[in-house]
């Protein structure tokens, strides 16, 4: 079964992750891939009780991520696949285009020298030319910060 989501989310594991994406999407497995995150056990057991009972959630950092995207994809459980910036989402979709082929923005927030686009999504020059180059890879791309919120497509939040 694909993953259900695939959500850059500068927090990470958060409520509106496991609550408000993982109750209705039937979630349960979330993958989060950060490399830093993959180092420390202190935050990794932060981020475990996040998560609901009966849902996994596996910890690897962007290299072990690529070479066991295939491997979640076909996973029997419904999962999410959460990085906490671009960068990450898009060196995963460039290992595997066959299995990152949407794109969840639910939460980049204020830093300079981002700018708003929207409340919950801010992104700098750099960002924006990397989410144009996987569009023309043809991810399709939408910010969305809650499954009940009208998804707002790239070209509108570039515009």
């Amino acid at each position: 079964m694909p993953l259900a989501l695939c959500r850059v989310d500068d927090r990470l594991v958060h409520g509106q992750v496991v609550i408000g994406w993982g109750r209705p999407l039937a979630i349960h497995l979330v993958v989060l891939v950060d490399d830093g995150v993959r180092q420390s056990e202190w935050e990794q057991s932060l981020y475990r009780m996040a998560v609901p009972q009966g849902v996994d959630i596996v910890f690897a950092s962007t290299a072990e991520a690529v070479t066991q995207l295939h491997e979640w994809a076909g996973d029997a459980r419904r999962g999410i696949l959460l990085t906490g910036d671009l960068e990450t989402m898009a060196a995963l979709h460039d290992a595997a285009p066959d299995v990152i082929r949407r794109i969840n923005l639910g939460g980049l927030h204020h830093r300079p020298p981002r700018r708003e686009r929207l409340r919950y999504v801010y992104l700098d020059e750099a960002e924006e030319q990397l989410l144009k180059r996987l569009a023309t890879d043809g991810v399709v791309i939408a910010a969305q910060d809650l499954p009940t919120s009208p998804p707002v497509p790239l070209a509108a939040l570039l515009a």
